[in-house]
C-alpha cells in the first residue's frame, strides 16, 4: 500500500522560522483543491522527515522553502540572508526556470540533498494524482509519464524514495 503524507502530519521540530517565512510568502496561495499552499510544503517536509528519515535542519528547511522563490516574489538572496548558503543552494537547485525540460535535465547533476528535496516535492504532488479536483486524463497521464521518465530515475540512490516511487508507479500504472 502506498504510504501518503498530508497536512495532518506534524511539522518536524525546529522549523518554526522556515514555516513562518514560507507561510508569509505563500499567504494567499491555494492548491488546486483550494487548500492553503502551505499544506503542500508540510507534505513535502513530512515525506523527508517521516518517510525518508531526514533529520538535517538545513535539508528540512529547504523542503519548507522549496517553492518560495519559484512561486512568490521572494528572491534567492532573501532566502540566503535569512537561512544561509546551504539552504539557499538547495532551494536554488529545485527552483524551476522558464525551460521545464532544461530544469529536469539539470536535476541529474544535483547534489544528493537537493534531489531529496525534489523527490519529496514531487511525491507530495503525485501521491493523490487520481483525486485531483479537476482531473483531466491527459494531464494526469502526462504528469505520470514525466514523473516516471524524469523523477523516478533520480530516486534510485535513495532507498526509501526508490521503494515509495516503485509502489506509486504500480498504483498509478493505469495512467501509463
Amino acid at each position: 500500500m502506498l504510504r501518503t503524507f498530508s497536512a495532518a502530519d506534524e511539522w518536524p521540530p525546529g522549523l518554526d522560522d522556515a514555516v513562518t517565512f514560507a507561510a508569509g510568502w505563500h499567504a494567499d496561495q491555494k492548491r488546486p483543491a483550494g487548500e492553503p499552499y502551505v499544506e503542500h510544503l508540510k507534505e513535502a517536509t513530512a515525506f523527508l522527515a517521516y518517510g525518508a528519515g531526514v533529520t538535517s535542519p538545513s535539508l528540512l528547511r529547504a523542503a519548507v522553502l522549496h517553492d518560495v522563490v519559484e512561486d512568490t516574489d521572494c528572491t534567492l538572496a532573501q532566502v540566503r540572508d535569512t537561512f544561509g548558503d546551504d539552504v539557499a543552494t538547495l532551494v536554488d537547485w529545485v527552483t524551476k526556470g522558464d525551460d521545464r525540460a532544461a530544469y529536469l535535465d539539470r536535476l541529474r547533476d544535483a547534489p544528493r540533498e537537493a534531489l531529496l528535496v525534489k523527490l519529496a516535492d514531487r511525491a507530495s504532488n503525485v501521491q493523490r494524482l487520481d483525486t485531483h479536483p479537476r482531473p483531466r486524463p491527459e494531464k494526469q497521464r502526462s504528469y505520470y509519464a514525466e514523473t516516471v521518465r524524469s523523477i523516478v530515475p533520480l530516486s534510485s540512490a535513495h532507498p526509501w524514495f526508490a521503494d515509495w516511487y516503485a509502489s506509486w508507479q504500480r498504483e498509478f500504472a493505469y495512467l501509463a
